[in-house]
């Protein structure tokens, strides 16, 4: 996987800039699903920046269903950008239905009524 060195004269946060260049590499067919990713560690050395803001972009590609988490197997890639897309879609609908008082449940009856 081939991922650029960030500009850390941006005005765009720099775990945002490795997320957009994980995302890219993903999009690009360079780290497909099911594929491991590098450690958080060499993915730091070798974009140039903390380990923790390597470790902060991951956690953002995992909370859009790009990334999955298991320990001892790493981090790998589940998804396209595309169908990550829909999922943090699924995500917002599910949190904005919770806040209004509706149940997963009655979420799901709804959408069926829709097809």
């Amino acid at each position: 996987m081939k991922i650029q060195v960030v500009n850390k004269n941006e005005s765009v946060a720099l775990y945002e800039q490795v997320a957009a260049e994980i995302r890219r590499a993903i999009a690009d067919g360079e780290a497909a699903p099911g594929e491991r990713l590098p450690s958080a560690i060499d993915l730091a050395d070798v974009i140039g920046v903390n380990k923790n803001t390597v470790t902060r972009a991951l956690h953002i590609l995992r909370d859009e269903g790009l990334l999955d988490f298991t320990r001892g197997r790493g981090i790998r890639v589940v998804a396209s950008p595309s169908k990550s897309n829909l999922q943090t879609r699924i995500n917002d609908l599910l949190d904005y239905a919770r806040s209004q008082g509706y149940r997963g449940e009655e979420v799901v009856a709804i959408i069926k009524s829709q097809i």
